[in-house]
């Protein structure tokens, strides 16, 4: 395991000890690096002469170098020296960034291993100093990094009377032009953050408080006095009126009723094609009566990523008045276990006309995505449609932690959306859509059937399915996020363990790109 990963491994540790919800504002200054007090810096690959650490090396007579070649630290990409009673200074954090050119992503991950290592510390103020005028705006980059880095969620730990005060106060990013850095922040990207805190929130919530009744309070609440915004919500009774056989034979088997929510943003003309982002939002899943193990269970909940994860990229959307019209749909659900369940076996009927045989009901993020899918081509028309689920385990089996799995027939929009990942740093690999899929979906007795023979392409056998009640010619893309939606091995600089939102940054980043 390299140096940064058991760092940020120690991290995550200490933050599971401690149950203060910490957080620190975020303030912007002049560049000058501070005579005392705690101060992050970053330093290049071979701790070249010059710079910030050159500067504080000197005037530390030397004990910052010595000490950087006793821990053995030499600059590497996210490999932290964090020193405690060095000079004058109460704490002196090194960030290595390699050889890499500086970009956005090099300066979001420094920001987010100080946001972590911030939390860890008992002093007021922390400083993070960059002088290097190579991107506009830079330090609204290193804050949304920091924010990101710095996110808890510890609402329902009960805290030690006598626990220190860790990550509280302020973090000061000193830079060239603090003005221009804090307007991005203000205006921008402190709004995509919060996209992903009110993902990350949902999505870490128990399933006792986050239901689809409860999916959409929250939901209401967050986008509450936002202009241009309007929030349609379809219950039981309305499904039924449509025909959604599909999303209401997952659901029946709960005593939480489901829901489908579809947030519209209207940031460019009325006339303009939306973009429609479908979220699986299955708030539990059991499995229903093809029910899954006991093994790992409890991060069920988690199965609402989908939902959660394009809710929140529109909250971003709408909140830093992006010139676009997007909408964010919500198939919501909880699978459950009951006399009332669906059945293997059964045949469904979709709002579209098509059916399909249930051959698992632990096939539900597929159940639910079909009929939220054709009801926003049927009323919005969007000009391009991406679906997101947690939806196989075959996915993670097929790309591990480090990709999301993406689908699609539409070349220009597969390039696109691998482009958005990479810089935004939620990257995706292509898999395939192959026509031999539709074999493993024949059913005797029904147009489709919900899955197909254990062992199969899975990951690519949900997504045809999906793709099933996609008219050709309509730009689509379904992304498999069943790897990416829960970190739980390690942490990243910008992704703490637990809840990750995977898909608001990639969501935002292909908006903007597609807006240039």
């Amino acid at each position: 395991m390299s140096q940064a990963r058991v760092l940020l491994l120690f991290i995550a540790l200490l933050l599971a000890a401690s149950a203060a919800q910490a957080q620190r504002q975020i303030e912007f200054a002049d560049y000058q690096l501070p005579e005392s007090g705690a101060l992050a810096i970053s330093v290049a690959k071979g701790l070249p002469d010059g710079g910030a650490f050159a500067e504080l090396d000197a005037r530390l007579e030397g004990a910052l170098r010595r000490a950087a070649n006793t821990a053995g630290f030499s600059g590497d990409r996210g490999v932290v020296l964090n020193l405690f009673g060095i000079g004058e200074f109460e704490q002196l954090i090194v960030i290595g960034t390699g050889v890499d050119p500086v970009d956005a992503r090099l300066l979001e991950d420094v920001g987010g291993l100080v946001g972590q290592l911030g939390l860890l510390s008992a002093a007021p103020h922390l400083d993070l100093a960059w002088n290097i005028a190579d991107i506009p705006a830079a330090g609204a980059h290193l804050a949304f990094g920091a924010e990101l880095g710095q996110y808890t969620f510890r609402r329902y730990r009960s805290p030690a009377p006598d626990a220190p005060k860790l990550g509280q106060g302020s973090l000061r990013i000193l830079g060239a032009d603090p003005a221009a850095s804090r307007k991005s922040w203000e205006d921008d990207w402190q709004h995509v953050a919060s996209g992903v805190r009110f993902a990350r929130d949902l999505v870490s919530e128990p399933a006792n408080v986050i239901y689809p009744e409860s999916f959409v309070e929250r939901t209401r609440e967050a986008f509450r006095g936002l202009d241009r915004v309007s929030i349609e919500v379809l219950d039981q009774a309305a499904m039924e009126r449509l025909g959604m056989g599909s999303i209401l034979a997952v659901g029946q088997g709960s005593a939480r009723p489901p829901r489908l929510m579809l947030v519209r943003y209207r940031g460019a003309a009325d006339d303009a094609e939306p973009l429609a982002f479908v979220g699986k939002g299955i708030t539990f899943d059991t499995g229903g009566i093809s029910i899954k193990g006991r093994d790992n269970l409890w991060r069920m909940k988690y199965d609402m990523s989908g939902a959660a994860v394009v809710t929140g990229a529109v909250l971003g959307l709408a909140r830093r008045g992006a010139e676009v019209n997007a909408i964010a749909v919500a198939a919501l659900a909880e699978n459950m276990p009951s006399g009332s369940a669906g059945r293997p076996g059964d045949v469904i009927r979709t709002l579209s006309g098509k059916t399909y045989e249930v051959i698992s009901t632990d096939a539900e993020g597929r159940m639910v995505l079909v009929d939220a899918i054709t009801y926003v081509l049927q009323q919005d028309k969007p000009q391009v449609l991406v679906d997101i689920a947690t939806l196989t385990g075959s996915q993670v089996t097929a790309v591990g932690d480090e990709y999301g799995g993406l689908f699609t027939r539409d070349e220009s929009l597969a390039t696109a959306l691998q482009q958005a990942g990479m810089r935004s740093g939620e990257e995706l690999w292509r898999l395939p859509l192959h026509p031999s899929y539709a074999k493993d979906l024949e059913s005797p007795i029904a147009d489709l059937r919900n899955g197909g023979s254990s062992g199969k392409a899975g990951a690519g056998v949900g997504a045809f399915f999906i793709g099933s009640w996609v008219p050709e010619g309509q730009a689509w893309a379904h992304l498999d996020i069943a790897s990416m939606a829960w970190r739980d091995d390690a942490p990243l600089p910008t992704v703490p363990l637990g809840a990750s939102g995977f898909g608001v940054r990639l969501i935002d980043r292909y908006v903007r790109e597609l807006a240039q």
